[in-house]
């Protein structure tokens, strides 16, 4: 095999590894992004938080 066919192998095998590592980062980036979207539906729908002063303590007598 000639040289400049070796290079043509080498490189094409790069620009494959390449396109596959650019590929796991988008698919990782969309997982994390699903991820904090689902965290804000959860903080946006969770209930609002008590009154000043209420359950601050345990009422033991009740």
């Amino acid at each position: 095999m000639s040289d400049i066919a070796a290079t043509a192998v080498a490189m094409q095998s790069a620009q494959t590894q390449h396109t596959a590592q650019i590929l796991m980062v988008k698919q990782q980036h969309q997982m994390e992004m699903n991820l904090v979207n689902m965290l804000t539906q959860a903080v946006e729908s969770a209930p609002p938080p008590a009154p000043a002063g209420m359950g601050t303590r345990v009422d033991k007598s009740a």
